[in-house]
């Protein structure tokens, strides 16, 4: 099985910033994208930001401009910088990795970690 492990949640001012990472591990061959994703109580979970293994970005539009998402390939780590935060970006925030695993196959499989909190006050 591949284990993600989120970190780096807290609680936080409006205004203020936080980074959080993730750490792949287990049975992974190669990892073709890593990202993070969050939910509200109440609501969807909803795309934050990808990155592939080439450092291809996407974000959602209303991420875009206030997080930036990195990778270390080598450490089969992805970052998320949150700056800029307000009241509404307040969730469970999860990371997600599309990975090829190492059975006979090297299938594809999607993975997520438990979740790291984020509370944002004022």
């Amino acid at each position: 099985q591949v284990q993600l492990v989120e970190s780096g949640g807290g609680l936080v001012q409006a205004g203020g910033s936080l980074r959080l990472s993730c750490v792949a591990s287990g049975r992974i061959f190669s990892i073709n994208a890593m990202g993070w994703y969050r939910q509200a109580p109440g609501k969807q979970r909803d795309l934050v930001a990808t990155i592939t293994s080439g450092g291809i970005t996407n974000y959602a539009d209303s991420m875009k401009g206030q997080f930036t998402i990195s990778r270390d390939n080598a450490k089969n780590t992805v970052y998320l910088q949150m700056n800029s935060l307000k009241p509404e970006d307040t969730a469970v925030y999860y990371c997600n990795a599309i990975v090829r695993t190492t059975d006979w196959s090297l299938r594809l499989s999607n993975y997520w970690g438990q979740g790291t909190q984020v509370t944002v006050s004022s």
